[in-house]
């Protein structure tokens, strides 16, 4: 027996474990690519427009931080600079979240000691969820390039931009592998991973800031830490403009490394050891634990910080990005129409906070969905079984389960508000009133988050063994059709299934209160469908 003996078996069972995930993953990634792809060959349809898009994102310190350099005038530049850093970001966090998932996890759960009883290498496991990722990573980005043709852009283009998502993906795989031997539970081996990828996302951000303009006026030379960074490396492939294939062989050389890595700490730890030594707990518990509302803060105060961190400084930036919307679409009727159609107003500067506003809230609609499936996860490893065998009751656990999820939207949502105001306001010369004025609109948006609680609460009470996948697949199509089914103008029927269609777009347009009413009725309805049906199901199902 080999140290690889039993890596088809398990290989074959993670995908039939994560069949779902995975079919949401390689086709989830192309179809936003595409939504995407045609959103702005709409509102950049020629090269007059390309080119003043191309001199204004290559100056502003903003544009530069986000979205990265623009390799040319070229539609599929455009497209590859508005929508790098949405799939890129994507394929990180999803390569990390399945490698941990099917290596880690297992550990922690005691599955791997198991199946290490029978006739496994001590490589299997570990090489199993290697070839599951790298295999979902390259269907998806060939997925992509498809679609990207399909779009009207160049084949090689498409190519060089779907390989350049795909090198993303392979990178940050090797990271986790590396960070699933380290941490001794699969929630520390995921920080780190995610930690890595910030550590990445503000290399690349630095070294496009402190670059260069070319002599063109078009490019940006960005500066060295780019080349640092996995992310930034995917930006230096310039697809869509002078491609540089040789860029795609820094990924997966940090592939290779990362894997022979994870493969020579594998051999100095024992099966469920980490290499990092778990910290201890304090000798006496808090008197909070003792209730689930402080149990349920304990738990989720970690994740809210990370995502407050990542709130404040976006919101910082949309808002600085304010004061610079007029110049960038000023000679571009057709982008001054794009964000009038996603901030739903005329006035550009209110249409314009109104979409940030709206992507803020689709955004933490996520962490909605990820606060709440922590309740699967509790069920499925065994750990609501004996929490219910005391004195709480199922209606009770969920509830605060439930309130605390909605707490948490509501703390991000409200802080977005507040640096997308102080961001704007600073430039504008009044930061107390625009951050009082977009706090008040980004309140608004709370009952679309609610509605996504509800939703997800029901699936778990109702289909606890699908929740995990149906639920981020609803996300998905609520974000799609928030976020850009007015821009691929589909039909009213369709975008009025999203419930952040009929949040009313303050500040661009006046409050509408019927449309709240309703969402928060809606929401109401869903969340005791799922408490009853949980109250009323076997435990653990």
């Amino acid at each position: 027996m080999s140290a690889f003996t039993g890596t088809t078996r398990l290989a074959r069972l993670a995908l039939r474990r994560d069949r779902v995930r995975l079919a949401i993953w390689t086709l989830g990634s192309p179809v936003i690519g595409y939504a995407l792809a045609e959103s702005v060959a709409s509102i950049y349809p020629d090269e007059q427009n390309r080119v003043g898009y191309a001199e204004v994102a290559n100056t502003s310190v903003v544009a530069r931080a986000f979205n990265g350099p623009v390799a040319s005038t070229d539609l599929g530049a455009v497209v590859v600079t508005e929508t790098y850093l949405t799939l890129a970001v994507l394929a990180a966090l999803l390569s990390t979240f399945a490698v941990v998932r099917h290596t880690r996890q297992n550990e922690e759960t005691g599955r791997a000691e198991l199946l290490g009883a029978a006739a496994i290498g001590r490589y299997a496991l570990l090489t199993a969820a290697l070839v599951v990722v790298v295999g979902a990573n390259v269907l998806a980005g060939a997925l992509l390039a498809l679609v990207l043709v399909g779009a009207g852009l160049p084949a090689a283009g498409s190519v060089a931009a779907a390989a350049a998502i795909t090198g993303v993906g392979l990178a940050f795989t090797g990271v986790a592998a590396v960070t699933a031997q380290l941490s001794v539970t699969s929630r520390g081996a995921n920080a780190l991973a995610a930690a890595a990828v910030g550590v990445a996302f503000l290399l690349r951000a630095t070294g496009d800031v402190l670059g260069e303009r070319a002599a063109d006026g078009v490019r940006l030379d960005s500066a060295w830490p780019t080349w640092l960074s996995p992310m930034g490396w995917g930006t230096q492939v310039r697809a869509f403009g002078d491609e540089r294939w040789w860029v795609l062989g820094l990924p997966v050389a940090l592939l290779v490394v990362g894997v022979a890595g994870a493969y020579a700490l594998a051999e100095r730890r024992d099966v469920g050891a980490g290499l990092l030594a778990a910290r201890r707990g304090p000798a006496r518990a808090a008197a909070g634990l003792l209730s689930p509302a402080g149990l349920t803060w304990r738990l989720h105060r970690g994740a809210l910080a990370g995502w407050a961190v990542a709130v404040a400084v976006l919101g910082l930036a949309m808002g600085l990005a304010g004061n610079e919307v007029d110049d960038m679409i000023a000679d571009n009727p057709a982008a001054a129409e794009a964000i009038a159609q996603l901030g739903g107003g005329d006035e550009l500067l209110d249409a314009f906070l109104a979409a940030m506003l709206g992507l803020f809230a689709l955004t933490i609609g996520a962490y909605v969905v990820q606060a709440l499936l922590r309740v699967r996860g509790d069920e499925s490893d065994g750990i609501l079984e004996p929490l219910l065998a005391t004195a709480v009751s199922r209606t009770r656990w969920l509830s605060t389960q439930v309130a605390g999820a909605v707490l948490g939207a509501l703390a991000l949502m409200l802080l977005a508000g507040a640096t997308t105001g102080l961001g704007y306001g600073l430039a504008a010369g009044d930061p107390a009133g625009w951050t009082v004025e977009l706090t008040g609109a980004a309140l608004l948006r709370l009952p679309a988050l609610l509605v996504v609680a509800g939703v997800v609460t029901a699936l778990f009470g109702a289909l606890p063994r699908l929740s995990v996948a149906l639920s981020w697949a609803v996300l998905i199509v609520f974000l799609l059709l928030g976020q850009l089914g007015a821009a691929l103008d589909l039909p009213q029927a369709a975008l009025n299934l999203s419930p952040y269609t009929h949040v009313p777009s303050v500040p661009a347009v006046d409050v509408t209160v019927l449309p709240l009413v309703l969402l928060t009725a809606v929401a109401a309805a869903l969340l005791a469908l799922g408490l009853t049906t949980f109250r009323h199901r076997d435990t653990p199902i």
